[in-house]
Parts: structure tokens; sequence; C-alpha cells
């Protein structure tokens, strides 16, 4: 095998090696797999129903013949208008549901005139630092007919109190929302840093955020418990569903101690996965998540309610199992991933693009993403059928062994004194960085095969991609006019009063603080303005030194 520090092409990339004449013997998690799985090998259990507990075949028994699931695409960048735009472009296209990005400023909690803020607003995800920009963000958008979701953690709690001002200014009674904030900020400290707060102040902005959901948006869901970006971060598929059951339970109990009812809260709890190219292990993820997530609740807090036992979930098919050299084959990635998605019971998809590895999608390219999940939906016949491939003895083995090497995570971090401490202590951060790093020693040597980055490469890889996205130059300064617009036009009283109001609820730990950012909002308050306020009372969380 060529030495990939010795011998580097053009890019820098370690040169071809000779191409795998055999499969892998295990999944991507480790799991060695049997040349054939017989009867024998399968854990015999009673005739499971989809729609039955355990779930492990479906949470409907129709499955998709009752209901699609919602093709959601991931898109925002540059200004308000400009989102909108594409938004439009794509519910034109067939898009279900909206799938909104942020800015680096807006989810972390700086306003765009913020001297950190000015060289990324706009550059992955839309400027929304105030009322005036979502109002332009959802112009024209039936918030009453259409499921929004948010990719937003730090902020969640404020972008979702703007998103319920929206409705209010729009006249869209606040119970007809539909649609899903991620408001996970414990994958935040592991995997992706966009952090604010400390862990228990964030944990209680999230059971805030749920509680009052609970009673105002009832369609609406408050998190999304989010496997995805740990799984980017670097994990296993079978870590990756580990870490989220934990997160689950460790928002479960803080719910519990803010006096919160889990046969209630539970049916909004919602959750959000990659699917990476190992097909079976990730169909095998998701009938294991559901089934051990159903037994969680029904074992630990002794939850009946069928509705609050269901594991329902969105994927993302893409992320960092697509590659920049030869970029068409992701299309290939990304179609494979989707009908994973599709076996495995998703209730929402969004399929990358296949130029995302490295720019924000064109037009066109993501019009080939949407055209991806119609076909998988209306042309390939798995979506005819739950479960189709449940029954098989190497799924049904896979499930078993997906399931038990799943509890072995969660019961490592609960020995260890659960995720709270976890990540307080800066034990998960490493545990996730020497996986991320053993990842990429696989693909370094050749070990994992990727098409076209260690394995099968060519001269001028990138050739025949024509067209580039180029985020208009102008937007900054355009954002910044508008915010300064907005910020010399409002009532400076109402602001001032509606900030005040904030900072006196964070003072205490028994306030919900929805209704005070729902009120600092309606004033055109800022996001760099509420979170400054919440600071003044919590601080800021402190990554923790890594011995």
């Amino acid at each position: 095998m060529t030495d990939s520090s010795a011998n580097k092409d053009q890019e820098g990339e370690p040169q071809r090696l000779e191409p795998p004449t055999k499969p892998a013997t295990a999944t991507a998690s480790g799991i060695e797999v049997p040349v054939v799985v017989t009867p024998d090998m399968v854990a015999p259990r009673e005739a499971e129903m989809p729609g039955e507990y355990p779930f492990t075949r479906g949470i409907f028994p129709d499955g998709f013949r009752g209901r699609m699931w919602t093709i959601r695409q991931y898109s925002g960048f540059g200004t308000a208008e400009e989102s909108n735009e594409r938004y439009r472009f794509l519910l034109d296209q067939g898009q279900t549901g909206l799938s909104v990005a942020l800015d680096l400023p807006t989810q972390c909690g700086y306003d765009p005139d913020d001297p950190l803020a000015r060289t990324e607003v706009g550059k992955v995800g839309v400027s929304l630092s105030n009322l005036a920009e979502a109002e332009i963000l959802f112009d024209g958008i039936d918030l009453a007919g259409i499921s929004t979701s948010f990719t937003i953690n730090g902020t969640a709690s404020i972008i979702y109190a703007m998103y319920c001002a929206v409705a209010d200014k729009q006249d869209v009674p606040r119970e007809k929302l539909t649609g899903t904030i991620q408001n996970d900020i414990l994958k935040e400290y592991v995997a992706r840093g966009t952090w604010i707060f400390p862990v228990r102040p964030s944990l209680r902005l999230i059971a805030d955020t749920i509680l009052f959901s609970y009673d105002q948006t009832p369609r609406f869901n408050a998190i999304s418990i989010a496997g995805a970006h740990v799984r980017d971060a670097g994990c296993t598929a079978v870590e990756e569903m580990g870490y989220t059951l934990a997160n689950g339970l460790a928002y479960i109990d803080e719910l519990i101690r803010r006096g919160g009812d889990v046969e209630k809260f539970a049916r909004r709890l919602s959750f959000f996965f990659y699917v990476h190219m190992d097909f079976f292990e990730e169909v095998c993820k998701f009938r294991a998540g559901r089934r051990l997530w159903a037994k969680l609740l029904t074992e630990r807090y002794g939850v009946q309610d069928p509705k609050a036992l269901m594991f329902r979930f969105g994927v993302v098919c893409g992320g960092s199992s697509l590659i920049g050299a030869q970029p068409y084959n992701n299309v290939v990635r990304v179609g494979i991933e989707n009908m994973a998605a599709v076996m495995g019971g998703a209730q929402s998809i969004f399929t990358a693009a296949f130029d995302e590895a490295y720019q924000i999608p064109t037009e066109h390219s993501a019009e080939i993403a949407v055209r991806t999940q119609q076909i998988v939906a209306h042309e390939s016949g798995i979506a005819r059928t739950v479960d189709p491939l449940g029954g098989s003895h190497y799924v049904e083995w896979l499930t078993d062994q997906m399931e038990g090497e799943i509890m072995k995570v969660i019961d490592e971090i609960e020995t260890y004194g659960g995720v709270t401490k976890a990540v307080e202590d800066g034990w998960l951060q490493l545990r996730i960085a020497k996986r991320a790093a053993e990842r990429k020693r696989k693909v370094d040597n050749g070990e994992t095969v990727v098409v076209g980055q260690n394995h099968f490469r060519r001269d001028n890889q990138n050739e025949g991609v024509a067209e580039l996205f180029k985020l208009d130059p102008k937007a900054t300064a355009r954002v910044i006019e508008k915010f300064e617009r907005v910020r010399d036009s409002r009532d400076e009283t109402a602001v001032r009063k509606s900030l005040s109001a904030l900072e006196g609820a964070a003072a205490k730990d028994d306030e919900n603080l929805m209704p005070y950012l729902i009120d600092c909002c309606h004033a055109y308050a800022t996001v760099g303005e509420m979170v400054a306020t919440l600071k003044s009372q919590w601080g800021e969380f402190e990554e923790p030194v890594r011995l």
C-alpha cells in the first residue's frame, strides 16, 4: 500500500491506492458480519406489527401510504430577501417543508454589526437578527400551511420566539404552527461549538421552550435531539444513536425536574440524524433506536401512552459522507442514503446537493436533490409497504446487534455520571475527538474506501462542474443597513422595558422565559441584545481543558 505521508499527488491527497478486491467484513461501527445469517442466529420474539409497541417496524401502521415523509431541503444564505426567493423556488419544485439555515452570527448570538460577526454575515445561512428580518424571510409563505424547521441551538428559544411573533403579525393562530427547532445544546458542546451559555441554564431554556410549546404551539416540536452533528464530528452509527438517546434522557430528567408531565411532553420530542453510506447499518440503526427509545421510556419513566413512545425523526442524507473530489458521485451517494432513510422509516428527509461538499448549493444542484427524493418516493416502489426489509434474517440480526451496542454506549455514559457531567468535564468531547482521528486515519490509509478520495482517483477530479454559487459581496452591507434602520426606527422605551423584564425573569430559576422573549421580539429587540441580557445573569460556557 502506498505510504500516505511520503507520496502525495498535486492536490495534497494520498496517491492512488491499489483498488480493493473484496468488501469489508464489518460494518462502519465495527460489527463483524457473518457470511450468511441463519434463522437460529436471530433472537426469537413475537411477531411485531408497525404502529405497535415497541415500534421496531415503524410508528405508523400504514407507513408512507398514510402520509409521505416531508421533503425538507436545508436552505438559507445572505439576506432574508435572497433566502425567501430560494424558499419560493424550492416550494415550486415540490418541496413540502422549509428547513432554515442560519448564519453563524445568528447561531452564536451576535448582531450583524458586531465586529466579530461582520466577516460571517450570511455565509452559511441567512442573517436573522430581529423580527423585521423574519417578516421578510417568511413574506408570502403561509405559516399555517407549511412546516418549518430551524437548525438552531444556542439561540433556539429566541428564534422560536421570533417565529411565534411572525405568526402573530400574520394573524396565524399559534396552535396552527408546525415544524421544529433543533434546540439540542448538549451535542453543541461536543460536536459543533455554537454554544453560548453554561450547560445548566441552557437546559433550563430548552425546558422552557418545550413546556411553552406544549400549551401554545401543540403541533410544533420544540426540540429535535440531534445525533447528526456528533456523527459528522467522527462518531460511528452506534455512538450517534447512543449519545442521542442519552441526551434525550437528560432532557426528560430536566423537564421532570421542572414539573413537566412526561406522558404529555414526550409526544413532542423528535430526533434528527445523518444517514451515511453503510446501507443496512443505517436502516438497522433506526429500527434499533425506535425500539430502544420505547423501552427506555416505558421501563424508566412508566410511560404508557403509545403516542408518547413514538420515536419521530428526521434525517439528512449527506453531510460528511459527501466528497469534494468527483462531486457528481455524490448524487449516487445521496440516492443510496435516501433509500436507507425511507426503509428506516424517517418522517422528514433532507437530501444534500452534490456540491455541498464545497459550496452553498446552486438552484440546479438543489433541484437535483429534491428530484432524488421524488424519484425514490414515486418511482422506486420502496414506500409502498411498511418496513420492507423487516423479516430478513440479516436485518433482524443486525438490528439486535445495534440495539445491544447502543445500550452499551448509554450505560457507559451513565456509569460516568450522566451526560451533563460528561460534557462539563470534557469527557465526551475527548471520546468524539479520538473517534474522529481514528476515522480520518482509516480513510488516509485506505482501510475505509471512499471512491474518488482515496481509491479510484483520477486527474482533474472536479472537472465538469460548470456552475458555482456566488454569494453577493454586497449582502453584508445590505444586512447591516437594514439592521441600522430597524434600530433607529423602533420604540426604544419598549425595547428597554422588554429586555429589563427578560433580565428579571432570567434571575428566577422557575420562570418560563418564552413569553418574555416573544415580547422582546415584538419590540424589535435584537438577537444580540437578548443574548447579552441573558449572559448578564448566566455568564458563558467555558470549554473544559482536555488533558
